[in-house]
């Protein structure tokens, strides 16, 4: 049995779409607007540029941008994106208790639930970390006596049964499968892509002029900062400011 019978409220998860999307693009476009190059090289692997021939700034830039955006827009999207629309899909609550963020109360049961957006975000330590803030809300449920249902749902991908080892006491669901426990339409992680319809498209003008900007300020700044005269890099007072004591 779903946590919701196909009884969710389809206009109020579109319009949580709706928001995760606007969320996404503000935070993405507001960080292209903040970066400038001498803190992102501080991060950055300068013999690597150098060992790939790259001659010039605009070439590093194109290269620092693009990680930056590839590496950025993932953690976003999973922290704006997910848990809202979960928690319109299985019409809950954002949950108080540490590690859980969205509760669902049926009947006499409780769900917690840990959205988390793709399946490969726990190593050993996060999966106890989880299993105690499990246990913490557990029995609070238990001082209500209710029956308590933990879940660790992914907004995409496959999750399949562990094959060996002590059995966890949380289901773990990803793709279609989490999404048909919370709503029970087992066609609703299509529908969900469906749900966007063309409001990404309204954001395209905005970030393709907040990416352009960037990648100017970022140029500039490299040039006069890591460029000879002649507008050749300076490799080695690239290196000793990334590297140097």
């Amino acid at each position: 049995m779903a946590i919701n019978n196909n009884n969710y409220n389809e206009p109020e998860v579109i319009k949580a779409v709706a928001v995760a999307l606007d969320d996404f693009y503000k935070i993405l476009i507001a960080k292209l607007g903040k970066l400038n190059i001498k803190a992102v090289m501080r991060r950055k692997n300068p013999y690597l540029f150098r060992a790939k021939a790259m001659k010039g700034a605009s070439q590093i830039v194109d290269a620092l941008l693009t990680a930056f955006v590839s590496s950025s827009e993932e953690t976003i999207f999973g922290n704006v994106f997910f848990e809202p629309i979960a928690t319109a899909a299985a019409q809950g609550q954002k949950a108080l208790a540490e590690g859980v963020d969205v509760m669902v109360e049926r009947d006499n049961t409780v769900y917690a639930i840990a959205v988390k957006s793709g399946t490969s975000v726990f190593n050993s330590s996060s999966k106890k970390k989880q299993e105690q803030n499990f246990a913490a809300a557990q029995k609070l449920a238990q001082q209500a006596k209710k029956r308590f249902v933990p879940i660790v749902g992914y907004g995409y991908g496959k999750k399949n049964p562990p094959k060996s080892g002590r059995p966890k006491f949380y289901e773990e669901l990803a793709g279609q499968a989490f999404w048909a426990e919370l709503t029970g339409d087992e066609d609703f992680y299509l529908k969900l892509v469906r749900f966007m319809e063309a409001l990404p498209e309204k954001y395209v003008e905005e970030f393709d002029s907040a990416y352009q900007k960037a990648a100017n300020k970022l140029v500039r700044e490299f040039t006069l900062e890591f460029c000879r005269e002649d507008g050749s890099i300076y490799w080695e007072k690239l290196v000793k400011f990334n590297s140097g004591v």
